[in-house]
């Protein structure tokens, strides 16, 4: 039964808040702006406001799952890779959601969320990271490609600054949901990427932003 974290993440994280909060307004979120769902569109296209709110429910949609298998899976059956398989169940339920035609956002508020619950002190130096490449160059996804590059670096030297791996005790399921979420992170941005190298990308204040949460 404790299994069944994995498939509940899956659909609480399918839930297109943005889609929903567009609904509410009478906009189909997908015909404006970029067409994403995640939050970065919702704030271009239906204010600060319901942008603000769509973060946050991606967030916590990323959160709650991994924080209740945390609580609720001894770590003797099999809890690090419960959490973890739940924490990538959640971000792949936002990113190919089967309620809109498996397509979604490009997880980055969602891995935040379900990252503040698996190792909220690594999510303080991704944010640090995210700012400093975002703000630098003025491209938002330069930040989020940063910070998915970034992902498994700061997890495992974590676990060495902790002398986890010297006696053998660190969590390879996390160090291994590291990788694989990274890799999605960026995958999703390979449009912005094509865009970056043709000097077609949006900055930050331009009118259109051209990278989606």
């Amino acid at each position: 039964m404790l299994w069944l974290f994995i498939p509940l993440a899956f659909l609480l994280g399918s839930i297109p808040f943005g889609l929903l909060l567009g609904k509410v307004k009478g906009i189909d979120i997908r015909e404006h702006g970029s067409g994403n769902i995640g939050s970065t569109n919702v704030f271009r296209t239906l204010g600060k406001k319901s942008g603000i709110i769509c973060l946050i429910l991606d967030i916590l949609k990323g959160f709650f799952p991994v924080f209740l298998a945390r609580h609720f899976v001894p770590d003797d059956t099999g809890g690090h890779t419960i959490e973890v398989l739940t924490a990538l169940a959640s971000i792949l339920g936002h990113n190919y959601s089967p309620w809109i035609g498996f397509k979604g956002g490009k997880g980055i508020a969602t891995s935040g969320g379900a990252l503040l619950a698996l190792m909220p002190a690594a999510v303080v130096i991704l944010i640090i990271i995210f700012a400093i490449f975002t703000f630098t160059t003025k491209y938002v996804s330069i930040g989020s490609i940063a910070t998915g590059f970034a992902l498994p670096i700061v997890a495992i030297y974590g676990s060495w600054h902790h002398g986890k791996i010297a006696d053998g005790t660190w969590n390879k399921p996390l160090f291994f949901f590291s990788i694989v979420a990274g890799a999605l992170a960026i995958w999703k941005h390979r449009s912005n990427i094509t865009r970056l190298r043709a000097g077609t990308e949006n900055k930050i204040g331009q009118k259109k932003e051209a990278t989606e949460l």
